[in-house]
C-alpha cells in the first residue's frame, strides 16, 4: 500500500509529518522554488488526506478533469529508486526550461540529455542494467504498451505542478541496446508572447501589423521543424483577435489552448486530416483560418481558394527563405495565377540564442568579426559587442532564451506579376530585395550590433 508523506494545502503550501524524508521536500523546493511546509501529527495528516481524497472524488462528479498527475509519487513519498529518478530527471527539466529531455542507450550506458535553447546538453547517465524499468515506468505513465518492445510507440502524460501545467509527449524508438525515449514538454500556464517581443525590427513588425489586419488573403511563415513559425502565427492570432471575430484554427498537435480561438486537433487516424478539418472550418463561417501546416496540394488549394473568397488565410511552410515559397506551392501543383492573386506576405525566419543577461559582459570584437558583420551590413560602426561567460542560470552555455530572425516578404501588384509568369526563385528574391526585403543574415548581425546575441550563433542558423 502506498505511504503519503506530502500533502498539497494550496498557495504553495505542503503538510509534512515526521516520517516525511527530506529529499522530498528538497525535490519540491528545486519545482517549486520557495516553499512553505507545516509539520503535522500523522493523525491530523490522515485526516486531511481524506479531506482531499473526497474533494478530487466531488470534482470528478461534478465532470471536472482532473489531471492525473506523473510527479503523484513525489506526494507520495516512494522509495523505488526509478521513481525517484524519473521525478528528479522531470523536475529538474521543467526547472531549467527544457524543452526535450532524450535517453539515449548505448552499449554500457544510456545517456540523457536536455534540449536547452535548441541545444542538447547531457546531465547524467544511468547504467544500462537498470534502464528497462526506466523504461517501464515512463510507458506506464504515458500509457503505452509495456510489453512492446520491438515498434515505435507514441504516448502522452497530463501533469498539474502547483500552477504549472505541463503537457508531455512521449515517443519511444527500438534501437541496438534498447529503447530511445524522447519527452517533449510543453508548459502550458506559459504566457504566450506577442508580436511586439517576438524580436521584429521596427520595420518589419510594421509591415506585418499591417499585412494581417487586412481582411483576406493568404499569409505563411517559412522554415525549418522547431524554428518558432507557430509561436509567429499565435502572436499574430493574438493581435488581431477580437469578439467581432470568428477565428478557427486547424493544428497537428494544439499546442496551446487560446481563450476565444475555436482550435481544431487533426487525427489522421478517423480521417480528420489538415483538408478534411479546413473544409469543415469553412463552413462554420470563419473570418481568420489558421493552418498549421500546409502540407499537399489538397490543402494548398483549400488555402488558397479560402483566402481568394474573403477569408484571411495564416499557415506555415517548410522553405530555407521567404522568395522559396513560391517555388514550393507550384511543385505542389497550385497554379501561379492563384499563388499570385493569394499571396499576401511571406516571412522566413529563425531561432538565435540570446546572450545570458546574468553573465553578459561586453568585449571588443576581433577583426574577423568585424569584417563578418560589415560584409552583411555594409560599412558600419562597430562598437563592443556582447557575450555571456557562463553561469548557474544558463548552465554555462553564456546563452538564455531565444529571439526570432526575420526575412519579410510583401507581395506587391509588380511581384504578382512576376510570381504569375515564373516560379523562378532568383527572380523573385532579386525584386524582392529591390523593394527592400532584408536577409535572415542582415536581421541576425543587426541583433549581433545590437549585443542580443552573438556572430557565432547567427552563422549557425542563417548564410548568404
Amino acid at each position: 500500500m502506498r505511504r503519503y508523506f506530502v500533502l498539497p494545502a494550496g498557495d504553495g503550501k505542503f503538510f509534512i509529518t515526521e516520517k516525511t524524508p527530506f529529499y522530498i521536500v528538497e525535490d519540491l523546493r528545486f519545482a517549486f522554488g520557495q516553499i512553505e511546509t507545516e509539520l503535522v501529527d500523522e493523525e491530523t495528516f490522515n485526516e486531511k488526506m481524506e479531506d482531499y481524497i473526497s474533494s478530487l472524488e466531488s470534482r470528478l462528479e461534478d465532470g471536472e478533469e482532473v489531471e492525473e498527475a506523473v510527479f503523484e509519487d513525489l506526494l507520495a513519498g516512494s522509495d523505488a529508486p526509478v521513481i525517484r529518478l524519473l521525478n528528479t530527471i522531470f523536475l529538474k527539466a521543467i526547472k531549467v526550461g527544457a524543452s526535450d529531455i532524450h535517453f539515449e542507450p548505448y552499449e554500457r550506458e544510456v545517456i540523457v540529455k536536455y534540449r536547452l535553447d535548441g541545444v542538447l546538453h547531457e546531465v547524467t547517465k544511468i547504467p544500462l542494467s537498470g534502464y528497462s524499468r526506466v523504461v517501464s515506468r515512463v510507458k506506464v505513465i504515458s500509457r503505452l504498451n509495456v510489453a512492446e518492445k520491438r515498434l515505435p510507440q507514441d504516448g502522452r502524460i497530463k501533469v498539474k505542478i502547483g500552477k504549472k501545467q505541463i503537457d508531455m509527449r512521449v515517443s519511444t524508438l527500438p534501437t541496438v541496446f534498447g529503447e530511445r525515449i524522447v519527452i517533449r514538454l510543453l508548459d502550458r500556464s506559459h504566457r504566450m508572447l506577442t508580436l511586439r517581443e517576438l524580436g521584429f525590427s521596427d520595420r518589419d513588425y510594421a509591415v506585418f501589423e499591417d499585412i494581417i489586419t487586412k481582411p483576406h488573403g493568404l499569409i505563411l511563415v517559412t522554415g525549418p521543424t522547431g524554428s518558432g513559425k507557430t509561436t509567429t502565427l499565435y502572436a499574430a492570432i493574438q493581435k488581431i483577435w477580437t469578439p467581432e471575430k470568428n477565428i478557427l484554427t486547424v493544428e497537428d498537435p494544439v499546442e496551446y489552448q487560446m481563450e476565444g480561438i475555436n482550435q481544431v486537433q487533426v487525427n489522421p487516424s478517423i480521417g480528420l486530416t489538415f483538408a478534411a478539418g479546413l473544409r469543415s472550418i469553412l463552413r462554420q463561417d470563419p473570418d481568420v483560418i489558421m493552418i498549421g501546416e500546409i502540407r499537399d496540394l489538397e490543402t494548398a488549394e483549400i488555402a488558397v481558394r479560402a483566402s481568394m473568397t474573403g477569408h484571411l488565410v495564416l499557415s506555415t511552410l517548410h522553405t530555407n527563405d521567404a522568395p522559396s515559397s513560391v517555388a514550393r506551392l507550384t511543385d505542389m501543383g497550385v497554379e501561379p495565377f492563384l499563388v499570385a492573386s493569394s499571396l499576401e506576405c511571406v516571412l522566413a525566419q529563425r531561432l538565435v540564442r540570446r546572450v545570458c543577461p546574468d553573465c553578459a559582459f561586453d568585449y571588443r570584437p576581433t577583426e574577423e568579426e568585424v569584417e563578418t558583420i560589415r560584409r552583411v551590413l555594409g560599412d558600419v560602426a562597430v562598437g563592443n559587442l556582447k557575450k555571456g561567460k557562463g553561469c548557474e542560470k544558463c548552465l554555462g552555455t553564456g546563452y538564455r532564451g531565444r529571439i526570432a530572425i526575420y526575412q519579410v516578404m510583401k507581395i506587391d501588384e509588380e511581384m504578382r506579376a512576376v510570381i504569375s509568369r515564373t516560379s523562378d526563385t532568383e527572380k523573385i528574391r532579386r525584386l524582392a530585395r529591390d523593394k527592400g526585403m532584408r536577409t535572415l543574415l542582415e536581421d541576425g548581425m543587426e541583433k549581433v550590433v545590437a549585443g542580443i546575441t552573438t556572430v557565432e550563433e547567427v552563422l549557425q542558423v542563417a548564410r548568404d
